[in-house]
């Protein structure tokens, strides 16, 4: 988790092994991501993924993600998500 503004985060990284995956792990993370987020004083967390992350976009998709323009010129990004805290 990155304080980018005084009201916005972003979450860099954010990993499940793989023999872990389904198990609701993915979950929790972005569950502590965001408590971390609020404790930093951030109303909105962004980030990015790439597009074979199918399964990463569905999951920020079911946790309110919503999909953005592009916020940054990350080579190794093709999606960007924001999420409102509040």
């Amino acid at each position: 988790m990155k304080l980018v503004e005084a009201h916005s985060a972003e979450i860099k990284r954010m990993f499940v092994r793989h023999d872990l995956r389904g198990l609701g792990g993915g979950s929790r993370l972005v569950g502590a991501a965001e408590s971390a987020a609020r404790e930093l004083g951030a109303t909105t967390v962004r980030l990015d993924t790439r597009h074979d992350l199918v399964e990463a976009r569905a999951l920020y998709s079911k946790h309110g993600y919503v999909e953005t323009p592009p916020y940054s010129g990350s080579l190794y990004a093709d999606h960007w998500f924001t999420k409102s805290l509040g």
